[in-house]
């Protein structure tokens, strides 16, 4: 006797499944069953994870999907008469069937989505070859037509599914998970196959693995339904039976129906699906001549003496030949050529391209065909890193192209390869460790405040988990142990945490086939984009092409602003500046980064400030260490930058190698050199060990280290790998030399990559150090929907660039130079269209100037795009300001100027002579404006604002700036910008909860009464650089109710409120009137907003522990002594300090009054062996203490 469950929901029937694959096969195993089935709802997405996952369990796998069968055909989508669709099990029996489904799922969502994805008759028939159907559940047809009584409809459907399947392909399913329905029509379905001779088959449509899992399947049901678990749900299951059951618990059922089960033993038999991967699938590539290989050397070699002279070096010859021959060799000819074919045309089409992306930028072949644009025999990048002959799999480039252009790319080669032949790619959206609290709070209906409490104990960063977080988190975890409903929540959360929560479209993925792409991979519809429903991952473990186009928006700002710069400078070329450039490194050690790519975060800064970068080869060690973990190197990077005598090798031959950044260990290609000039690797074998040193597989890394240290030879005896102790390199060094290779591989860095990014940064900053005002302007064009405007405007302040308002007579759509200063463009004003500004510059070019309003009026009038709407925002922005009237005036007569204007076009159509028309009375005939006074000053700011989203001609904010600066008060501008790097990979300088000062004026006021009666107030904050919604609980409005007015500026103590889905808010605990812009604070030197004062009493001094050994103590916490808050030794501990960001406390005592501080939560440090090392040196070993 056997039992093979056949109906199965994975994780991928997004947020109705909930059998995890490994889970999946890891339980068929312990029940004994030797198959199983996955058939989610009507799609595919999981099938591959699931036939790996199977077989590596030594489980069968059967692939199926429950596919939706729509009541017509396909194509019907009317509202109610196609709304209902019934479920049908697909089963693969072998790679015909497989494929047929692949091709039947994706038209039932290319043709036939209305609602769900869905398969016609039409369908069924043209692909049933090599499938085994099975009747379905409740919702499939022929239960519904016997739960309705009309047995002989059900018997129609049956035969008509027997007849387009065949005989011994169809079966009528049995389920029983104790609902009346199926209590009804289960002898009916017995009956029925009596009567037909149909075969009956038992499934339990497991929608979970074991019984205590029905909750949290319900929990997602709940939480794909916006309802909570308490609440009535169509879509919830009535039982919990919906489990993997064992074979005892399923026969026990239908004890009189032992056929039934065996058939499920039958049907998985027949199923012998077998996947083939890592064989490459490329699409052909049509060079001249017809010969690929003969093209792309030829193409190689142009570039090579373009690149490197006539005749160039003999071993760069060597080093392109093998390169050439390994191309060749593993058949990647026509890939290089597809690459370079569309960035050519990019190119052509004046698209810019970045110079690189990844480690692609290692190949010398790329470099000289034009695919990228960085030397790889300067900078010794390696061509193994991208494309290794001793580890089968596929290349990949990734090609960044301008922002506004990529499409344009894409465009091209769907129109190259036809658009069957290409199709984005789909990627999941997963429930991560925060998302999870707050998805799983809301399905079980908890309170908000519990869920938002819940969520932001657990820490925000990468790839972080709830089991990690636990163990992490102190708050959190003292929540989980008191308190049970936390418990519960955390607990559900962990089971739902990383599940698929929706399916949508790879930001940059392209795939690209020989054939249609349905013929080797099922599709979806995301919005209207049609992807592949396989990820990138498993398309390039099948052998497919596919391809990162991504948009880089500093690609179009470089573009926009040589496109400036030729108008004075006609023959000026990015690609031909120098890279030693000795003003531009000047203006970076200075850190003076802001819009530099790359180097504009304030940790950045502070890196530059301390490294004051001279060359090249800085920068990019800068991009590969300033990511958490290789930051840990910055220190010592920095001081043996700034000590070249301190540094030491641990063997003369790592001087080649490690030179180049100073002793440190910052590189991939550093590690595979190593492996190659101690010890003999091939830069093959060198590259797979360091990515299994990078993944910590420390099997292959004990086995790889014996080898290292002693060689390897095969069963002959030919020696394969020499070894360090071949090679003369002592034991104690080689061990050493390891040690240090595997603590560090997993954060290094590609150089590659790396190198071409550094080159984007030093672009950004050569145009920013010697055309400013062309490359600032670029740079708030591309900024204009981002907030960050005011920021640059800044920016450009202290570059003393001015930054005017719109002009009707100057500006264009996009911020551009005139005169030595910038002009706004007319695109960031609201109600000016494209159309309008282009129609508006048209006539400014072709007639002149703007004379006066009215003649502004009266040229604009006969545009299509112009309208009162838009002439009112010109008037509010400022941009008729120079024509010889106010504001209020042009307010006041625009509807009487517009309507006789309106009415005299009219005449004129009517073949009417106007007076106005005439030019020679036109400058003497115009209507004269009503004598009003200007506007106060403060209402043209205020219009300025609610048309260009900003102040245009001043800000309110401006006299504070000097006492923004003396206060250290946090710019509004940056905690956004923390926001949005809070899940990037380098640190941040504001977080989730921390204590800031802000100086600001208010807008926006309101004040609303709670569900408890009393009141709480929201408003707006805004200062120089942007602004911030404030909220304001009873308590703290108490204390500063009287001060909530629009236009009052104000001093706000409060804290960050960082949420995943919202802009981040200032929860306030204390507003004050701000005091005159001339005051002196005395804040504490280096402190970002308030230092906490720590009561003595409550707080043991702490003594000194050597060598970095923790102390019992009230408070834990680092602790340093410093002389005084603006002593010299405290500014270089400071530099140190904001390098490692984390969650450990920072004390401060201060010599000179014996006063103990606790510096603001911004302030907390990551402890570790440098932080502590770097900190002794600079303060005394006696003034350094880490306190338990």
């Amino acid at each position: 006797m056997a039992f093979v469950h056949l109906h199965v929901h994975s994780e991928y029937s997004l947020l109705d499944g909930a059998c995890r694959i490994p889970g999946l096969v890891k339980r068929a195993a312990a029940l004994g069953q030797e198959a199983v089935a996955v058939t989610d709802h009507g799609v595919m997405y999981g099938l591959v994870e699931f036939y790996k996952e199977a077989k590596k369990a030594g489980i069968k796998p059967i692939l199926g999907c429950e596919a939706y069968v729509a009541a017509r055909t396909r194509f019907d989508k009317v509202h109610g008469t196609d709304s209902e669709h019934a479920h049908l099990v697909l089963l693969c029996e072998n790679e015909t069937g497989y494929y047929n489904l692949v091709k039947m799922i994706s038209a039932a969502w290319t043709e036939g989505f209305y609602g769900k994805p869905r398969v016609d008759r039409e369908l069924l028939r043209e692909y049933h070859d090599g499938l085994i159907a099975l009747s379905a559940c409740l919702a499939g047809e022929i239960p519904r037509a016997l739960v309705q009584g009309d047995t002989e409809r059900a018997k129609k459907i049956a035969l008509e599914y027997r007849d387009i399947f065949g005989e011994d392909h169809f079966y009528l399913e049995l389920q029983d998970h104790g609902l009346e329905e199926q209590r009804v029509i289960s002898p009916l379905l017995v009956r029925l196959s009596k009567e037909t001779g149909i075969p009956l088959v038992c499934t339990n449509d497991a929608h979970y693995l074991a019984r205590e899992d029905a909750r949290m399947q319900r929990v997602l049901i709940s939480i794909q339904t916006n309802t909570t678990v308490d609440e009535p749900n169509p879509l919830a299951f009535e039982t919990e039976e919906f489990y993997l059951k064992s074979e005892d618990e399923m026969r026990v059922l239908f004890p009189d129906l032992p056929e039934a089960f065996d058939n499920t033993v039958r049907i998985a038999e027949r199923c012998q699906v077998e996947l083939t991967f890592g064989q490459t699938q490329l699409p052909r590539f049509d060079a001249p001549g017809g010969d690929s290989a003969a093209y792309f050397r030829e193409r190689c070699y142009a570039g090579l003496y373009k690149h490197y002279g006539d005749p160039p070096d003999p071993a760069i010859v060597e080093r392109l030949e093998y390169e050439l021959s390994t191309i060749e060799q593993m058949g990647y000819v026509d890939y290089y050529l597809i690459v370079h074919d569309f960035v050519q045309y990019a190119k052509d089409h004046n698209i810019p391209v970045g110079p690189g992306r990844g480690s692609g930028a290692g190949s010398l072949c790329a470099y000289c065909i034009g695919i990228t644009g960085i030397d790889p025999i300067k900078y010794n990048l390696l061509f193994e890193r991208f494309l290794n002959p001793e580890r089968v799999s596929m290349p990949d480039f990734d090609i960044d192209f301008c922002n506004e252009k990529r499409q344009q790319v894409i465009d091209y080669v769907i129109g190259k390869y036809g658009a069957d032949h290409v199709a984005q790619i789909v990627t999941f959206g997963t429930m991560a460790a925060r998302a999870a609290i707050r998805d799983v709070a809301r399905a079980m209906g908890l309170p908000y405040a519990l869920a938002d409490s819940v969520a932001k104990s657990v820490p925000w960063e990468l790839n972080m988990t709830l089991d990690k977080a636990l163990s992490q988190s102190r708050n959190l975890r003292q929540q989980y142990e008191s308190d049970s409903q936390v418990r519960e929540l955390i607990d559900m959360a962990r089971k739902v945490e990383g599940m698929p929560r929706h399916a949508s479209t790879h930001a940059a993925g392209v795939v690209i086939t020989a054939k249609p792409v349905r013929e080797y991979v099922p599709l979806c519809l995301n919005g209207d984009s049609v992807a592949t429903q396989y990820t990138m991952g498993i398309l390039e473990e099948l052998g497919l092409l596919k391809m990162d186009f991504l948009g880089l928006r500093n690609l179009t700002v470089i573009a926009d602003a040589v496109e400036m710069i030729h108008r004075s400078k006609p023959d000026f070329s990015i690609e031909n500046i120098p890279l030693d450039a000795p003003e531009v490194y000047r203006m970076m050690a200075q850190a003076n980064s802001d819009g530099v790519f790359q180097y504009e975060s304030p940790g950045m800064k502070r890196v530059l400030l301390q490294l004051k970068p001279d060359r090249f080869e800085d920068l990019i060690a800068v991009t590969a260490l300033f990511r958490p973990g290789p930051m840990d190197s910055i220190p010592k990077y920095i001081y043996n930058r700034h000590h070249p005598e301190a540094v030491r090798y641990l063997h003369p031959s790592l001087e080649p190698i490690l030179n180049v950044t100073y002793g440190c260990i910052v590189y991939q290609e550093q590690v595979m050199q190593i492996f190659r000039e101690l010890a003999g690797y091939s830069f093959g074998r060198a590259d797979v060990v360091r990515r299994a040193m990078s993944k910590k597989k420390h099997d292959v890394m004990e086995r790889e280290r014996e080898i290292f240290l002693h060689g390897l030879t095969d069963e002959n005896g030919t020696v394969m790998v020499e070894g360090c102790e071949r090679r003369g390199i002592p034991a104690d060094v080689a061990v050493a030399v390891f040690e240090d290779m595997a603590s560090f591989a997993s954060y290094a860095f590609n150089k590659s990559h790396a190198a071409a990014y550094a080159t984007v940064s030093y672009q950004t900053a050569y145009l920013k150090c010697f055309f400013p005002r062309e490359y600032m302007a670029a740079l708030l064009t591309s900024v204009f929907d981002s907030g960050k405007v005011a920021g640059y405007i800044g920016e450009c302040e202290r570059l003393h660039i001015p930054v005017l308002p719109p002009s009707v007579n100057e500006s264009v759509s996009a911020f551009t130079v005139a005169d030595g200063h910038i002009r706004f463009g007319l695109l960031a004003v609201k109600n000016l269209g494209r159309g309008l500004i282009a129609e508006l510059v048209k006539e400014r070019e072709e007639s002149g100037p703007f004379r006066s309003f009215y003649d502004f009026c009266r040229r604009m009038s006969l545009h299509r795009e112009f309208n009162r709407r838009a002439l009112e925002s010109l008037i509010k922005c400022g941009s008729l300001d120079g024509l010889g009237a106010n504001r209020r005036q042009m307010l006041e007569s625009s509807d009487t100027i517009l309507q006789m204007l309106d009415d005299q076009n009219r005449r004129n159509l009517a073949g009417q002579l106007g007076f106005f028309d005439d030019p020679e009375n036109a400058a003497i005939s115009e209507p004269v404006l009503p004598d009003l006074p200007e506007m106060p000053y403060d209402e043209l700011l205020a219009m300025e604002k609610e048309v260009a989203g900003m102040y245009l001609t001043g800000n309110p904010m401006k006299p504070y700036a000097a006492l923004h600066e003396r206060m250290k008060a946090a710019r509004i501008d940056r905690i956004k910008a923390a926001f949005e790097e809070e899940m990037g990979e380098v640190p941040v300088e504001f977080s989730d909860g921390d204590s800031v000062l802000l100086l600001g004026m208010l807008s926006a006021v309101q004040i609303k009464s709670t569900r408890s009666n009393s009141q709480m107030a929201y408003a707006t904050l805004e200062d120089m650089a942007g602004s911030i919604e404030l909220i304001i609980f009873s308590k703290a409005l108490a204390q500063c109710g009287a001060l909530l007015q629009a236009g009052r500026v104000v001093v706000v103590r409060g804290r960050i409120n960082m949420r995943e889905d919202e802009d981040p808010k200032i929860l306030v605990n204390r507003m004050d009137e701000a005091p005159p812009p001339d005051a002196l604070p005395q804040p504490i030197p280096g402190l970002t907003g308030t230092s906490a004062p720590v009561d003595a009493a409550a707080n043991k001094k702490p003594r000194h522990v050597p060598d970095g050994r923790k102390l019992p103590s009230a408070r834990h916490g680092l602790y340093l002594r410093v002389p005084s808050p603006d002593s010299h030794e405290w500014k270089r501990a400071l530099l140190v300090v904001r390098v490692f960001d984390g969650e450990e406390p920072l004390y401060l005592r201060y010599t000179d009054t014996g006063k103990l501080v606790r510096a603001p939560h911004a302030l907390w440090v990551d402890v570790n062996d440098v932080l502590l090392r770097e900190l002794r040196s600079i303060l005394g070993q006696e003034n350094v203490a880490l306190v338990d």
